[in-house]
């Protein structure tokens, strides 16, 4: 029987995953659509999200989830400390997975365009 419960968290720990990535897919095709909104590329495409570890792989989910934001509000979103959150964003910025730049003394991180 144990063997049972494993296989079930499995599957529904896949299933949690396969619908987090359908948001992704469905937020980015929301945010093109939108004239206002800047259009994401597909420099973060799903196969290196997954090839992300799972502290960045949250951080860059969060991202696409809320559009450009800064440390502070993807901090709210994960739950971790904003010092944490702005180590992993800058993490991925020296990846070029994600872009940083300023408005007024206001830091913002936003999915890398190529």
């Amino acid at each position: 029987m144990p063997e049972t419960r494993i296989l079930e968290d499995i599957l529904g720990n896949l299933q949690e995953i396969n619908e987090k990535l359908d948001r992704i897919v469905g937020n980015k095709e929301l945010i093109s659509d939108q004239p206002n909104k800047e259009d994401l590329s597909d420099s973060l495409d799903i196969m290196t999200l997954l090839s992300l570890p799972d502290h960045l792989r949250t951080t860059a989910t969060t991202l696409f989830e809320i559009g450009p934001a800064t440390a502070e509000e993807v901090a709210k979103v994960t739950f971790k400390e904003r010092a944490v959150e702005s180590n992993y964003l800058n993490q991925l910025v020296r990846m070029e997975h994600v872009e940083k730049y300023r408005e007024g003394r206001k830091v913002y991180f936003r999915i890398n365009e190529k």
